[in-house]
């Protein structure tokens, strides 16, 4: 095999040093035929002429990987087997066996099976634990999250047993389970705030998210929905063609969504259709230092044709535009080709001459800006002033600058709270109290809508926390807890509600504290305020 390889290889070499002699009496060679020319031989010379063995796959790769880094912050090389869990996100969707779980105590624990699923079609519960895959052992120290996604996940149609141990059983249950296509959500909420403001949360732009869309505003507008509340905030992109699809459903016919261009690739624009679900109607755009790419399309779009009020953070500035490039082996280079730019000409890319590491450490220099308390604190050359379609003034320069700017909520921050979340105490000890109460939960209470209202953390889960708290050594501060104790109880309950319905009860649950969410109620119940932002005025 090795002989083989090297018999094709210098042959190559050989066919190139023809060509070059032949070309050169024709006609001079371009630097990129010369540059692929000295990459081949420097790569022929290391694996037929170093001193020791060299893995020529890996410097292959890294030179690769080098060479892209010397571009710009986006521009990436995947190897061939990234290449399809890089994309899962997006594609939405993925093949397993279909469930929620959490690694609670090195063992893997159903949270929840996915609905229509083929773990729940064959019985597998809430509450489950994974004591055996394929008769192997499956908890202790060698247990975490790509264990459990190598040996649960799997092409569909092949098949997988589990043993499970279930509440106070002694014998361990098992099933075969035969995996399937599973759908990844990129709505994860998506409800009534009051009795006329819809609330939908948008994780990423994917495959599915237009049709996601559609369906939750239907649910929405059933229910009464006469303004939204659409929340960017901590979504990092996705696919260019799901934020045109999501912005043509806010604007009407016509109108310039984005435009795209560089270098190489001429200007190429995107506009408007008929088939806008919601171009009347008040609308907020919740953005962070986390909303990135597609996000930043969808604002820039709604602020620069004044269709909506965005408020939160400066968002992200992730604005160059990224084509797959697939190489002979299987792996892919996503290659930046050119810039995306808002309907009045902004450019949404923030600047990154200073190289990737400076690039890098973006958010780290916004803290110590003080960007994240103050909006006085960022600051815009007049050279970058672009205006909307009524007039107001707006920014390019990197990221979409809200139009009403909500600092970052320290109030409930402390030291214990911190470390509640780092280590773990705070989830493991929730998931643990609502696998244990799910079934005496809902039978008190029914729904989530009667939990939310009536539910209280008392003082006994308190003290589970305490001792969750000492397990996970947290050392437990008592005004440390009274400074976060708000915040902390309501995360308490939010955390439950998920475990024992589904993730959008996280958020309805939180929404009665989150600043953006209150801000943006505010807004849309004063109509001559909301009305005077869109107006500049």
């Amino acid at each position: 095999m090795k002989q083989t390889k090297l018999f094709f290889l210098a042959a190559f070499c050989l066919i190139a040093m023809a060509a070059t002699a032949q070309n050169q009496q024709r006609q001079p060679q371009t630097k990129g035929q010369l540059n692929a020319q000295k990459l081949a031989s420097t790569l022929y010379l290391i694996e037929n002429f170093y001193v020791d063995t060299a893995n020529i796959d890996k410097v292959t790769e890294d030179a690769i990987v080098a060479a892209l880094k010397e571009l710009d912050p986006h521009s990436a090389y995947i190897s061939k087997k990234d290449v399809e869990k890089a994309n899962e996100p997006l594609v939405g969707s993925f093949e397993g066996i279909g469930v929620t779980f959490q690694l609670i105590r090195d063992t893997i624990t159903v949270i929840s099976p996915v609905a229509g699923g083929p773990s729940e079609k064959v019985g597998i519960m809430a509450g489950d634990q994974f004591i055996k895959i394929d008769g192997e052992e499956c908890f202790g120290k060698k247990v975490d999250n790509e264990y459990v996604q190598k040996h649960l996940r799997g092409k569909k149609g092949t098949k997988v047993t589990v043993s499970v141990k279930r509440g106070s059983d002694k014998e361990l249950l098992d099933f075969e389970i035969i995996r399937d296509k599973i759908p990844l959500n990129s709505i994860n909420a998506a409800y009534m705030l009051d009795n006329h403001v819809g609330y939908i949360k948008l994780d990423r732009f994917a495959q599915e998210s237009t049709a996601e869309f559609k369906e939750a505003w239907a649910k929405l507008q059933a229910q009464g929905m006469e303004s939204l509340i659409f929340d960017l905030r901590g979504n990092t992109g996705g696919y260019l063609n799901t934020a045109i699809e999501l912005v043509d459903q806010f604007i009407t016919e016509n109108k310039l969504i984005v435009f795209t261009e560089g270098i190489n690739s001429p200007r190429q624009e995107w506009r408007s259709t008929k088939s806008g679900l919601y171009t009347i109607g008040k609308l907020v755009v919740l953005i962070d230092e986390g909303s990135a790419s597609a996000s930043e399309i969808f604002s820039g779009a709604m602020q620069d044709h004044d269709r909506g009020v965005v408020i939160g953070r400066r968002s992200f500035g992730k604005g160059l535009v990224q084509r797959p490039f697939n190489l002979p082996d299987g792996s892919q280079i996503r290659l930046t080709t050119s810039r995306y730019h808002t309907p009045s000409g902004r450019c949404i890319q923030r600047p990154y001459e200073n190289g990737v590491e400076d690039y890098a450490k973006e958010m780290t220099k916004r803290l110590e800006h003080g960007e994240y308390f103050h909006a006085d604190s960022i600051h815009f050359p007049d050279s970058l002033k672009y205006k909307t379609d009524g007039g107001r003034t707006v920014y390019g320069g990197g990221g979409i600058m809200p139009d009403i700017f909500i600092p970052v909520d320290t109030s409930f921050n402390s030291k214990l709270y911190t470390n509640l979340v780092r280590k773990g105490a705070l989830n493991r000890f929730t998931t643990d109290y609502a696998l244990k109460h799910r079934d005496k939960l809902k039978a008190e209470y029914g729904d989530f809508k009667n939990f939310n209202k009536r539910f209280e953390v008392g003082q006994d889960l308190v003290e589970g926390l305490k001792k969750a708290a000492e397990e996970a050594k947290v050392e437990w501060n008592d005004e440390q807890f009274k400074r976060s104790e708000q915040f902390i109880l309501l995360q308490m309950k939010a955390l439950i509600a998920r475990n024992v319905w589904e993730t959008q009860q996280y958020y309805e649950v939180m929404s009665s504290v989150d600043p953006g969410i209150k801000k943006a109620m505010e807004i849309i119940g004063n109509e001559k305020e909301y009305k005077r932002i869109l107006k500049g005025k």
